[in-house]
């Protein structure tokens, strides 16, 4: 069985001899490549240039048997293409250009022709599964309209206070005309992305918990549903909710096929309580490849034999890989999960 055969077969809740196994963010700082790499280009640069999005993407498969590869881009693509960059501040974090919050700003967003201006990751993908053959799967990925909108309304990385639920709670209508323009770029978005070549796609809802949880299904799983509705009949969706794991019956209804978790969930619980029919993915706390082999190898043992026997279930974090974490930690991970029987 070839890695791609392995994590569609997951994502089909067939029962295997070990899971599937990618990580989040898996390109990354933390590889002596990219880092090398970051030194000649910036981040944006590389996410633009189909060449460097397709040599940062295959880097973790060069050095670790991964069973999928994901593109190598960010969120925020989508608010750059509708008029609004983004950039990454030297001390950290992440600013856009300004903060929307007028209904003359939300009206000027370019919301026709998004996917032409994303076609660099188009091309990313493409070269990337022309590399991989059929061998690995691969992944394409986007931001929900409400974690892309809380970066667009707060000018950066939300705060306490978020300017996105503010906006939710005042003034509904223009909130709705945000989420709906959103929403039909992110669609155009990922069928571009499954056209160019991915086997399935991951939506991050990275701010799912600056809604509060009476308000989630209007504020965020809505507009999810309306983009997993509108793909190709029973394609495969991986939805993220951070911090949202007790909505597990909301979350299912938006029609996606793997629901991904965050590290503060028991796993083998969850999986025991969405549908047979549902995969789930995750959740090693990703803090723990900063730490020492040995202890990188207990702990993905412990979450591997919790999950046991349960079929649709594939390894990941549950978060993204962080620059601290070490080469030899993921090294370790990766042959603990394929060593797995």
């Amino acid at each position: 069985m070839t890695s791609r055969e392995r994590f569609l077969a997951a994502l089909a809740c067939q029962p295997l001899d070990r899971p599937p196994v990618w990580l989040m963010r898996q390109a990354g700082r933390y590889l002596p490549e990219y880092r090398a790499m970051k030194e000649k280009h910036s981040f944006v640069e590389m996410v633009r240039t189909p060449e460097l999005a397709t040599e940062v993407t295959l880097q973790p498969l060069r050095r670790f048997p991964l069973d999928a590869a994901i593109i190598f881009s960010d969120i925020l693509v989508i608010p750059e293409a509708l008029g609004q960059p983004y950039r990454f501040k030297e001390t950290g974090g992440i600013e856009m250009e300004y903060a929307l919050r007028s209904s003359e700003q939300i009206s000027r967003l370019r919301s026709k022709g998004v996917h032409q201006r994303l076609d660099y990751v188009a091309q990313a993908l493409a070269r990337t599964r022309s590399e991989l053959g059929n061998a690995t799967a691969l992944l394409g990925f986007c931001g929900t309209p409400w974690t892309l909108g809380s970066y667009m309304t707060q000018g950066g990385s939300p705060t306490e206070s978020p300017a996105i639920l503010e906006l939710f709670q005042k003034d509904r209508p223009l909130f709705n005309q945000l989420m709906g323009i959103l929403t039909s770029a992110c669609i155009d978005y990922l069928k571009m992305q499954i056209d160019a070549g991915a086997d399935a796609v991951q939506l991050f809802d990275s701010w799912a918990s600056l809604s509060p949880d009476k308000d989630y299904g209007e504020a965020s799983l809505r507009w999810v549903q309306e983009i997993i509705e509108a793909l190709p009949s029973s394609f495969p969706v991986i939805l993220f909710a951070k911090g949202k794991a007790h909505q597990r019956k909301a979350l299912v209804q938006t029609g996606a096929r793997v629901i991904s978790y965050d590290w503060s969930v028991n796993l083998a619980q969850e999986r025991k309580l969405v549908p047979a029919s549902i995969a789930v993915q995750g959740n090693l706390d990703p803090e723990v490849l900063t730490m020492d082999q040995e202890t990188t190898q207990m702990r993905t043992l412990e979450l591997l034999e919790s999950m046991r026997g349960h079929a649709g279930y594939i390894f990941n974090l549950g978060h993204g890989l962080t620059p601290k974490a070490k080469v030899e930690n993921v090294q370790t991970l990766v042959e603990t999960v394929c060593n797995f029987k």
